[in-house]
């Protein structure tokens, strides 16, 4: 069966395939944060240049990566559980998201070893791509 119809319109297939696929994808920064949130960066492989720029961010830039991080993964469930309130998550993310590039890219100078312009884009590409498939999907009525 390629569709399932627990109330409001069929879920089309590809909802399970970009639900799972960017749960994954929000999952490995949901780790990062909380990585980084247990002090374990060591453990990880980061240099100590690294840790000290991590532990430099001030906590307003700490709560916007927050909102960034978990609105995503937030996003990437309700998603799957076909809740309208996926949009809702993926705009708090996008809120996070834009904070902290302002404050990565415009605010401060972040060391060489902390650029990671592919990663980045990723990132933004994937967030932008879950706020728009959300809206659609709420707008075809198979978010409730």
């Amino acid at each position: 069966m390629n569709r399932s119809t627990i109330g409001g319109a069929m879920a089309p297939w590809h909802l399970w395939v970009v639900g799972i696929a960017t749960l994954l994808f929000n999952a490995m920064g949901a780790l990062s944060y909380t990585v980084t949130k247990l002090g374990m960066l060591a453990e990880i492989g980061m240099t100590p240049e690294q840790i000290a720029f991590m532990d430099s961010y001030p906590a307003w830039v700490s709560a916007l990566w927050a909102l960034g991080v978990w609105g995503a993964l937030a996003g990437s469930v309700l998603l799957l559980l076909r809740s309208r309130l996926a949009v809702a998550a993926m705009l708090v993310a996008l809120v996070g998201l834009i904070g902290t590039t302002v404050y990565n890219y415009a605010l401060i100078d972040m060391p060489a070893s902390m650029q990671a312009p592919a990663l980045d884009g990723a990132i933004w590409g994937v967030t932008l791509f879950l706020l728009a498939y959300a809206r659609s999907m709420r707008a075809a009525g198979v978010l409730r």
